[in-house]
């Protein structure tokens, strides 16, 4: 038996425009308009309609190969209370001074909110939207934002609503996002029923973490060596050896040996390997940073190390990713780069 909840409605529908950017994430998408449509159902009242919207008013594929048909061009929108960028794998697609930019600028100043979701956070910054703002991004893009935008104020948070801006880090938090939006609009009682259809047994808090805790994630039960863990990734470009490790969190060197070997199969040397290789594999899939300042920033002093490195891990050498990447991808764009943040030496 399904149970409606009823509040009074707005005067007006609350009208929203889903902005599908190519390799837009389907997951954060459908989680962000299906929450509208089923409190609409769960209110049997129109709190909310949409319109979905691409740059050139042509169908726009999705991360996974799906097309989505749109309705309008977003130079076409005119009156809208929400616009939400849906971007995902090539956030930095649209270049300087692209006319997106211009749209989204001209729709916040005739009062629509604007939004972002995963990497939606990039089209954004570079609409000059952020500034004096905070927000979140994807955690997988975290750092690229941060070197990228230095002087945006950027959050881990699952969503943040900042004014008349909001972005949201993707995935499943799109619809805790958008349930606060439907709890303003309709009340939590709504938000509730829309939240219990989706089976979405707790409706997270915009400040929730985006990963699962450090012991979840690896699988581990020490405190001490999810410490560990947590000193290595924070600490990719330049790695702290394993003395220093253990200094860190209180323990010896032989105790660290021993938690990686019987908690994680293998030595810690190894783990901090594959976890600084997994790093440049990311930038050498999101970026076109010259393979070199790749390795350097993943705390490899030699290429050819690097190099090596990478194909014993990863089947093939960081030019042939570079390469495959690359002729998918040609609009990827190089970062700027940020400080260096941390002491030690590479290997």
């Amino acid at each position: 038996m399904t149970t409606t909840i009823t509040r009074p409605a707005p005067a007006k529908p609350i009208r929203i425009a889903y902005l599908l950017v190519p390799q837009f994430p389907l997951m954060s998408f459908a989680a962000a308009i299906e929450p509208m449509r089923s409190a609409n159902r769960m209110s049997e009242r129109h709190l909310f309609e949409w319109t979905l919207v691409s740059v050139e008013g042509a169908e726009v594929a999705a991360s996974n190969g799906i097309r989505i048909s749109v309705d309008c061009r977003l130079d076409q929108l005119k009156s809208i209370d929400l616009l939400v960028v849906c971007a995902g794998l090539e956030p930095a697609q649209f270049g300087p001074k692209h006319a997106v930019h211009h749209q989204l600028r001209r729709l916040a100043r005739h009062g629509a909110m604007i939004g972002g979701m995963s990497t939606g956070s990039f089209v954004l910054a570079d609409a000059g939207l952020l500034t004096d703002r905070r927000c979140t991004v994807h955690w997988e893009y975290a750092d690229w934002f941060q070197s990228r935008y230095p002087s945006i104020a950027l959050s881990r948070d699952l969503y943040v609503v900042d004014r008349n801006i909001f972005t949201c880090s993707g995935g499943t938090a799109a619809l805790d996002m958008m349930l606060h939006f439907v709890a303003q609009a309709a009340g939590a009682g709504i938000a509730t029923a829309v939240a219990e259809q989706f089976i979405h047994s707790q409706i997270r808090s915009q400040d929730a973490h985006q990963r699962l805790a450090m012991h979840a994630r690896y699988r581990v039960g020490s405190p001490k060596l999810a410490g560990i863990i947590k000193l290595m990734e924070d600490a990719v470009e330049n790695p702290l050896d394993i003395r220093e490790l253990a200094r860190l969190v209180g323990i010896s060197a032989r105790q660290v040996e021993r938690l990686f070997r019987e908690q994680l199969g293998m030595s810690p040397k190894v783990f901090y390997l594959k976890l600084r290789l997994a790093r440049a594999r990311t930038l050498l899939r999101q970026t076109v940073d010259p393979i070199v300042e790749v390795a350097v920033e993943c705390g490899f002093a030699s290429t050819s190390h690097f190099s090596h490195a990478y194909k014993r891990l990863f089947g093939i050498p960081p030019t042939q990713e570079r390469r495959s990447v690359t002729a998918r991808n040609p609009s990827r764009t190089r970062r700027k780069k940020s400080a260096r943040r941390y002491g030690g030496a590479r290997g």
